[in-house]
């Protein structure tokens, strides 16, 4: 029996559609108002004529023999089902189109986070990291099919090769899910802690190399002997005696100073905290300021490098590390702090308020507003005083 004189049965059959060549309509009769369409170009197709919302439609199902009669029928169902409940799988349909995968979605979420980081090279690693380990494993997966089980193999290979970064990947890769979430595309986060039940790694403090504040003022006199650039060798030591972090000396500029109160006030987008501080400044940096006042250029800057940028932290270090001190830059914080508890008898409020820390609970920090400035200035004068009067006499810029 030829194709031609093949004769339809009530109900359609896998043979049937395997040899139906003759173009037409061929109704299922299961009475989801699925059939068949052969077209004279010798397309064939699954089509569903469905009502949804008093309005008919024709939904495609997928072509022969990708899509098998029994798939299909069951296709067909599950639409029929839906919109019996009120659904409606012609939008269900456009939206997982619309859906990305992972890798598309991480991409998105990049471009829309990165004007919110500060930091050029966190926006940077964000996706270089998830490239390196998180896309080879599961980018290409839409990104509401992605598991936990797959997110946690990949950070468990990650741990193996770079255990710093795997750390951070958990929070990116959340990142995208969280966007996914506001976006509609999927509606949950398998990224969380509960969910991916990772082992805990055992993480030994890293404290940053700090030289005793007995050696600090040595330190000061040697930088200052140092053929480095001016603002180089003052910005440390306004660094010191500031007891501030490196970027906030490194971009502090002239509009943050008030030299007739002797006051510099760091604006909070450039604080860890992300609050303004307010700091007292010593008569030696004010010294410090109007040497510094002789570099003035047009960046506004109060240490501006040899091109009229800002001088970077690894400068800073760099310096300190040639000239023989195992410390790092941020670790003159701890000289000073150490200092002010051997000592000196400042309440531990004034000195943590120097660091520009929060002290006590969420109660205490409520009600306790004040930054104890006018204290924090004469602490800071003592500080500067136990500088210039240490054994190693700090041989000043003139």
């Amino acid at each position: 029996m030829t194709t031609d004189t093949l004769a339809k049965p009530k109900a359609l059959t896998a043979a049937f559609v395997k040899l139906v060549t003759e173009p037409g309509k061929y109704h299922d009769g299961k009475g989801t108002g699925l059939f068949l369409l052969v077209k004279p170009t010798g397309g064939r197709f699954w089509l569903q004529r469905i009502t949804i919302r008093g309005k008919r439609r024709e939904l495609g199902l997928g072509s022969p023999p990708v899509v098998t009669l029994a798939e299909a029928r069951e296709q067909a169902l599950e639409n029929k089902r839906m919109v019996r409940s009120g659904g409606d799988p012609l939008r269900e349909k456009r939206r997982a189109k619309a859906v990305l995968t992972f890798e598309e979605a991480a991409r998105k979420t990049h471009a829309e986070l990165s004007p919110t980081w500060k930091n050029p090279k966190d926006r940077a690693a964000f996706l270089s990291t998830l490239e390196t380990y998180i896309f080879p494993h599961f980018g290409s997966v839409p990104l509401p099919d992605v598991t936990s089980a797959d997110i946690r193999q990949a950070i468990l290979a990650a741990r193996e090769k770079v255990p710093h970064v795997a750390r951070k990947l958990v929070y990116r890769v959340s990142y995208v899910f969280k966007w996914g979430i506001a976006e509609g595309m999927c509606s949950g986060n398998p990224s969380t802690a509960d969910a991916l039940a990772l082992p805990q790694v055992e993480r030994k403090p890293k404290h940053r190399k700090a030289l005793a504040y007995s050696e600090v003022a040595g330190c000061i006199e040697t930088v200052h002997a140092s053929k480095a650039w001016t603002a180089t060798k003052l910005s440390i030591e306004f660094l010191i005696l500031t007891a501030s972090r490196s970027g906030e000396v490194r971009m502090a500029h002239w509009d943050e100073i008030d030299m007739d109160t002797a006051t510099w006030e760091v604006p909070a987008e450039r604080m860890k905290m992300q609050r303004p501080h307010r700091v007292p400044l010593s008569g030696r940096a004010m010294e410090i300021l109007g040497e510094a006042a002789k570099l003035r250029d047009g960046s506004g800057l109060v240490f501006p490098s040899v091109r009229g940028k800002a001088l970077s932290d690894m400068t800073l270090s760099k310096l300190v590390k040639e000239l023989g001190f195992d410390a790092d830059i941020h670790g003159f914080r701890t000289s000073f702090r150490t200092w002010a508890q051997e000592r000196t008898n400042y309440p531990r409020e004034v000195a943590e308020a120097a660091l520009a820390h929060k002290t006590g609970d969420a109660v205490e920090q409520a009600y306790a507003r004040s930054d104890v400035f006018e204290k924090r200035r004469n602490m800071m004068e003592s500080w500067a005083a136990f500088l210039s009067e240490s054994d190693a006499k700090v041989t000043r810029i003139g």
